[in-house]
């Protein structure tokens, strides 16, 4: 006998079920909500582009991440897309004189990426993306991450739960060529602080003397990753910390004035070993991390004024952010955030159960009343069950959370309909005439 094909959802993907669903539309429910009342427009783009959109951002090394393919017969070759920040860059090249300015966007897609699943980490998984582009300044800044805390908080987070940590490349590259870094290193030097969490100790000095550091210089490096400043420290503290002039420090100090007069300092952290280990960011950079630091990062995000530029744009100024419903799910589940009954609570509520306890009479009636009150807009069921019983069928009427039940019965003879009230668990009769009306007008 042939062995049974063991038919599971691929490694890394998940299957999404009604209740799971329901969390994560609560979920992007929030991301959507806090985009708009801040003036971003909804986009999206195809799942795959051209594997060159890729590859001419991150180099040809990126190909051993991606799902990539060709086309049987074709010459191209493709990729699935493993974030969204190359398609919007492209989407705003070809339009960029059209657009208006600021272009302020986001987009909720499925991404993408051929990696080791591992916690907080899936090959296929839902990103929230939201940029600014067309703006210089600290409060361009201010608005994506304003964008972002309004959502954790929809989610029930607050400061205790999450923070949000800020550096800045160009203040940071300041500090690493006043520790000996030559500036052609820069980039590794930056990668090397982008992993030092990742690292073992040995290892990170190891990388750090291969950069150039010498052996004074490398206690200060590993000291330059660990640093951590309260938000409202001024440029001549930053500068302090990061051994480098004030005036190098001045557009992180500027981020951190305008992010507290904005009512987000609560939330803020500046972190010098923050650097975002993509070489397009171009400076200021953050991460959104759950506060006691066991998760991986819920977002990420910077400033990326030359990105626009590299897909055959206009030189514009840009920033944004990813945030991922992995590391947020997780963070919302161990915090207490996600209903105690796994997403029932949030799928939606029916506003009538429709049931037959009679003959064909009754039958043909619940198909006109479902009719009729579905293209009114309520949210109509009833049983597909072969029973009379009622009291069977209320309770499935009671499981699925419908706020009222209308019981077809004997009373049809008299033109009249039991309506029953779930919530305040009441009855009454109700003339057939009049009951869609009635419905419509409570669930109103």
């Amino acid at each position: 006998m042939a062995s049974q094909a063991n038919h599971q959802a691929p490694k890394g993907t998940r299957d999404f079920y009604p209740r799971d669903m329901a969390i994560r539309r609560h979920i992007e429910g929030a991301w959507r909500h806090a985009s708009v009342v801040h003036g971003f427009e909804e986009i999206d783009g195809p799942t795959f582009e051209h594997l060159s959109l890729y590859t001419v951002k991150s180099g040809e090394g990126i190909v051993n991440e991606l799902f990539s393919f060709r086309r049987a017969g074709g010459d191209d070759d493709y990729a699935l897309r493993p974030e969204f920040t190359p398609t919007l860059a492209r989407m705003v090249a070809a339009r960029a004189g059209g657009l208006p300015t600021p272009v302020k966007w986001f987009a909720i897609p499925t991404h993408f990426r051929a990696e080791r699943p591992q916690r907080g980490r899936l090959r296929e998984f839902i990103q929230w993306n939201v940029d600014l582009i067309g703006i210089e300044g600290a409060q361009a800044e201010v608005d994506v991450l304003s964008t972002a805390v309004v959502a954790l908080e929809r989610l029930g987070l607050t400061p205790a739960d999450v923070r949000v940590k800020l550096s800045h490349r160009g203040a940071v590259a300041a500090g690493l060529r006043a520790l000996g870094v030559d500036a052609d290193r820069l980039a590794e030097a930056f990668t090397l602080l982008d992993r030092r969490d990742k690292m073992e100790a040995k290892d990170f000095d190891a990388r750090a003397l291969a950069i150039g550091l010498s052996a004074s210089a490398l206690e200060r490096f590993g000291e330059l990753a660990r640093t951590k400043l309260s938000i409202d420290s001024d440029a001549a503290a930053i500068g302090k910390a990061l051994g480098c002039d004030v005036a190098d420090a001045e557009p992180l100090a500027e981020l951190a004035r305008k992010l507290c007069a904005a009512q987000l300092g609560p939330w803020c952290d500046i972190d010098l070993g923050i650097v975002r280990g993509l070489a397009y960011y171009t400076g200021s950079v953050f991460e959104i991390h759950e506060a006691s630091g066991a998760e991986r990062a819920i977002a990420g995000g910077g400033r990326y004024d030359k990105l626009i530029e590299l897909f055959g744009g206009p030189s514009m100024p840009a920033v944004g952010f990813g945030m991922g419903d992995v590391v947020l799910g997780l963070v919302l589940k161990e915090r207490g955030k996600l209903p105690a009954d796994e997403g029932e609570s949030l799928l939606p509520r029916p506003d009538v159960f429709l049931i037959s306890a009679g003959a064909e009479a009754a039958d043909q009636l619940l198909a006109q009343l479902a009719a009729r009150m579905r293209r009114l807009g309520l949210h109509v069921r009833h049983t597909y069950k072969a029973t009379r019983n009622v009291g069977k069928i209320l309770s499935e009427a009671g499981k699925c959370r419908s706020r009222f039940a209308v019981i077809i019965g004997a009373e049809l003879e008299q033109g009249m309909v039991a309506l029953k009230d779930l919530d305040a668990n009441s009855q009454s009769l109700v003339p057939v005439a009049e009951i869609v009306e009635k419905i419509t007008r409570a669930c109103a």
